[in-house]
């Protein structure tokens, strides 16, 4: 597909930016932000803006825009009522990061109420509050601001720098390497030996890996972005081929809306340039809201390449005693006592306990890695 950005040139920049002044001020959250970063780079194309209510609605029932287009996740702006009482249709409002910095425009074409516990059960399986997903729904604004926006320049980052590439940068490294096949990893954790597994047998098809994680607004329980950065970098240097990987963060936020966020991934992978989409068991999940492979069925909902993107399916993996060696359940016949699994409570367990984490879970360099992390922080990551 090709690439919508909706970064203004210098000359529309200026324009907007000496108008700023006399525009309604509209201040984003950090989630906000990240949705304009990649409306402006292109992420989320063919987007041009929030969505309308027409789209809302199609999204939330069918997963795909009022025109067909599929996409699962909606992308909305939310205000609290006291703001929006302020905001007429057909006009245009400054959006402005948290700091105040002014980020983008927005001609706003609706302004519509939305019931939030509707929103959750159809987006997230449930309306639980102790969702993650769901209890930012619930604390965000009671109106929705739809309209086409222009993104004056991008949201400014002080780390990472390096690895911060839009989606037509990373699709210009991928032509330069010679990548005619790209797969991508979706991360929100550091990568243990399972996920390389995965990750190595999806690069014995493919030209190229795109190491993607999310690095926007993410649980207070996540492992921070730093510390995971640091772990894939340790990764990256001592057991993946240097010419078969890139690196590049993702500034999204987390929705943990499992199954349909599976979807959401892909086709923003698919808009930085990948062909191919690792989907592991309980993507995007949280808790025991969604069922192991769910994540995996929803993809029958739309037709081979309707997505522009091809998913790989991986089953639960792991290390087995008895095989020696990593495998899956679909290619190991031993017991479940041969096997090394750890829940992220007993790796935060044992971290806490200054225990090393046995290397046939994850190597050695990152166990040291997060050992470090959690001693700084006092016991916590």
């Amino acid at each position: 597909m090709k690439l919508q950005p909706l970064l203004c040139t210098e000359a529309q920049r200026q324009h907007w930016l000496q108008r700023f002044a006399s525009l309604p001020i509209i201040r984003l959250t950090r989630r906000q932000v990240s949705d304009v970063e990649l409306l402006g780079n292109g992420g989320y194309t063919p987007l041009r803006g929030f969505l309308g209510r027409r789209d809302y609605q199609s999204v939330l029932t069918d997963m795909r825009l009022s025109d067909g287009t599929p996409w699962s996740i909606p992308i909305t702006l939310a205000v609290p009522q006291d703001v929006a009482k302020f905001v007429k249709e057909d006009t245009t409002v400054g959006l402005v990061d948290p700091e105040g910095k002014p980020l983008a425009v927005l001609h706003v074409r609706e302004r519509f109420h939305y019931d939030k516990q509707t929103e959750a059960r159809l987006v997230y399986g449930t309306d639980d509050e102790a969702h993650p997903g769901v209890a930012a729904l619930y604390a965000q604004g009671e109106v929705y601001l739809a309209g086409d926006v222009e993104v004056l320049q991008l949201p400014e980052h002080e780390d990472f720098l390096a690895y911060r590439l839009t989606p037509e940068q990373t699709r210009e490294l991928f032509v330069r390497r010679g990548w005619r096949t790209v797969v991508a990893f979706q991360t929100r954790n550091p990568v243990h030996r399972a996920h390389e597994y995965i990750i190595k047998c999806a690069l014995e098809i493919v030209d190229g890996l795109l190491l993607h994680p999310i690095v926007g607004e993410t649980k207070s329980d996540d492992i921070p972005a730093d510390v995971r950065i640091a772990c894939y970098e340790v990764l990256l240097s001592h057991y993946f081929p240097a010419d078969r990987v890139l690196l590049a963060l993702n500034p999204a936020a987390m929705r943990y809306a499992g199954p349909r966020e599976a979807i959401f991934h892909a086709i923003v992978r698919r808009n930085y340039g990948c062909t191919h989409f690792i989907v592991g068991r309980d993507h995007a999940g949280v808790g025991n809201y969604y069922g192991t492979y769910d994540a995996h069925h929803i993809f029958q909902h739309f037709a081979p390449g309707e997505l522009g993107i091809t998913p790989l399916f991986f089953d639960h993996t792991f290390y087995c005693r008895r095989c020696e060696g990593m495998a899956s359940i679909k290619t190991c016949p031993h017991e479940a006592g041969e096997r090394v699994n750890l829940s992220g409570t007993q790796v935060r367990r044992m971290l806490a306990e200054g225990k090393p984490l046995p290397p046939e879970f994850t190597r050695p360099e990152v166990a040291q890695i997060l050992m470090r992390a959690m001693t700084a922080s006092g016991g916590g990551i």
